[in-house]
């Protein structure tokens, strides 16, 4: 277990670099992403290589150098997402099964499987979860805060992630009823008139046991969660109302905020909010 060897189990922020040191892995220096670095990776491993990763860089943020043990960044990107990239990283060489595999693919012309690079992916996403949220610590700290929005926010600084991830976190591992959801800007459809597509929906188990999970692509002007959509930076508390799966009718208190990034969305049920 990385945590237990870097001495980090409790620890927040988590100390990335202890965790690194711990994986006997090194951020470059240099990024691979620096257009001066791929000409030199060139001359190195060759042109062949060199394309490989032209390639790669364009569709993501962050490079294992399995054989060198070596993590490429991009360090263009926030803080917090770079601290989330570096663990994903990692997760590739610490997952043993993982670590062989690309390394073998490092020495050859053969291409992985998509169907194994998007398995790679979800449990590498997984490993830097775990990681940056310090195991069950996000959640046992959460639970000594009001349930809101608010808490969600002063959590994501302490733990030094991003709002995004932060206030997922929050949802999926409440212990009381509650739901977020990351959105995109209203926008007209020719179809649903002003909606808003929904870009990732978490919700507590509680609250998936009681109301379900929406399913629902958008969200239109005639969805519950609408009164929440901000028009300017942010919703403040507002009342609306959900309906459960027995057609029980429940008041929720709802908050969003547009980070620029996306819209992001809270609510709970009103007996159990505090500001």
């Amino acid at each position: 277990m990385l945590l237990q060897r870097a001495d980090a189990w409790g620890v927040v922020p988590v100390p990335i670099d202890d965790l690194l040191s711990a994986a006997n892995l090194k951020v470059a220096p240099t990024s691979i992403f620096d257009p001066r670095a791929i000409a030199a990776y060139a001359i190195a491993k060759g042109k062949q290589a060199a394309n490989l990763v032209k390639q790669a860089i364009g569709k993501v943020l962050g490079i294992l150098d399995a054989h060198e043990e070596v993590i490429h960044i991009d360090d263009t990107v926030l803080e917090s997402r770079q601290r989330f990239l570096k663990l994903h990283e990692t997760g590739h060489f610490e997952l043993p099964h993982q670590r062989k595999i690309f390394r073998f693919f490092e020495d050859s012309q053969e291409e992985l499987d998509p169907s194994i690079a998007d398995k790679f992916e979800r449990e590498a996403n997984n490993f830097a979860r775990f990681a940056i949220f310090n195991g069950n610590a996000y959640a046992e700290r959460a639970a000594d805060l009001p349930l809101s929005f608010s808490s969600a926010k002063k959590m994501q600084r302490g733990f030094k992630v991003s709002l995004y991830a932060g206030l997922r976190e929050y949802a999926r591992t409440h212990r009381h009823v509650c739901i977020a959801m990351a959105i995109e800007k209203p926008a007209v459809c020719p179809i649903n008139g002003l909606s808003a597509e929904i870009r990732r929906i978490e919700t507590s188990l509680s609250f998936e046991q009681q109301f379900g999970r929406p399913q629902l692509p958008t969200i239109t002007k005639t969805h519950p969660l609408w009164p929440l959509v901000p028009f300017g930076k942010a919703t403040r508390p507002t009342t609306i109302r959900l309906t459960d799966l027995n057609g029980e009718h429940h008041e929720f208190i709802g908050e969003a905020l547009d980070t620029t990034y996306n819209i992001l969305l809270f609510a709970c049920p009103t007996a159990l909010f505090k500001s």
